[in-house]
């Protein structure tokens, strides 16, 4: 079952600009940045890889893909979770895709008017090895549940 919001993610006309903004006003900082194209911030305190993402859409963006919300993702307890919510996904027609972004594994969906979320579990602090890295990579759950084990709470 879902069990908190984990993360926003905005199409921003300019990333590095918007990061200021939120890093100087809001209080964020800055986690990862790639290129001018897209910004991860985090809050002080937070266990999350990153609170707020953030995409460069520049100056000239086309109606549909202008500023504002790409999407919210909401955090499972374990990855059988993850599975079981795969599975009503696809079966609604409504999964859209999978990625493993290291510290996260993800799930993206739609729902009926085509707004895009993201369902992910994170990878329990205990268990990191080496640094949180932020990629984009093909999802097999299968071998996550090895890894993890298919019961396994972020807060172990």
């Amino acid at each position: 079952m879902i069990r908190r919001l984990n993360h926003a993610v905005l199409y921003v006309r300019d990333a590095v600009a918007a990061a200021e903004f939120y890093t100087t006003v809001l209080g964020f900082e800055e986690i990862t940045r790639m290129g001018d194209n897209a910004v991860f911030l985090g809050l002080p305190r937070s266990p999350n890889d990153h609170d707020l993402g953030l995409f460069s859409v520049g100056p000239g963006a086309t109606p549909g893909r202008g500023p504002g919300l790409y999407h919210l993702a909401w955090e499972v307890d374990t990855l059988q979770d993850l599975v079981d919510i795969r599975q009503r996904l696809s079966a609604a027609g409504a999964l859209g895709g999978a990625s493993d972004h290291g510290g996260t594994k993800s799930l993206y969906g739609k729902d009926v008017d085509g707004l895009e979320f993201e369902i992910m579990w994170e990878v329990p602090v205990a268990l990191w090895t080496g640094p949180r890295e932020l990629k984009v990579a093909p999802l097999d759950l299968d071998a996550e549940i090895a890894r993890y084990g298919a019961t396994t709470s972020r807060n172990i």
